[in-house]
């Protein structure tokens, strides 16, 4: 059935991108297995495109981590975004965490969804009103988990 649906757009960026999109709204359903299938097809998807259209990359997963959070950075300039994301990516791997644990409808996995979407209200905010871009795993899929990784380091440094 996903790849029936996966099939309706013809773009692939675009499709992978609202399959990774289709699965966060899956997780917000309650549907944890649809969800994780969405995101990993999306995800899947995304880097298979990336490497598509980065012929010249040929290296280590360490290689590919580093342009990564290279290119993270480079689209997490404006001060204001780099602040929600400290704030907001924390709350939205809370959230998640918190939506694969929980039963689905009940208080907690009503908490977890509350800060899912507001975690994500704030990147959103981020990108759209201060850094005027698309966020990063749009472009670069291992950004989905660089980027946090990436903003765990800034909050580290913040605090050290």
């Amino acid at each position: 059935m996903i790849a029936t649906l996966a099939n309706l757009i013809a773009d692939p960026k675009k499709r992978d991108l609202a399959l990774t999109a289709g699965g966060m709204l899956a997780l917000l359903a309650g549907r944890k297995m649809t969800a994780v299938s969405l995101v990993a097809r999306g995800l899947s998807g995304l880097e298979t495109t990336w490497r598509a259209t980065h012929p010249e990359f040929n290296g280590s997963f360490a290689e590919r981590w580093a342009w990564s959070e290279s290119f993270y950075e480079s689209t997490h300039q404006h001060p204001t975004n780099r602040l929600l994301h400290v704030i907001g990516i924390p709350i939205i791997v809370g959230g998640t965490v918190g939506l694969l644990a929980a039963k689905p409808f009940r208080p907690a996995w009503a908490v977890s969804a509350g800060a899912f979407a507001f975690g994500w209200g704030l990147n959103f905010v981020g990108h759209g009103v201060y850094e005027k871009a698309a966020p990063a795993f749009a472009d670069d899929p291992l950004g989905f988990i660089a980027g946090p990784a990436w903003d765990l380091k800034q909050l580290r440094k913040k605090l050290a």
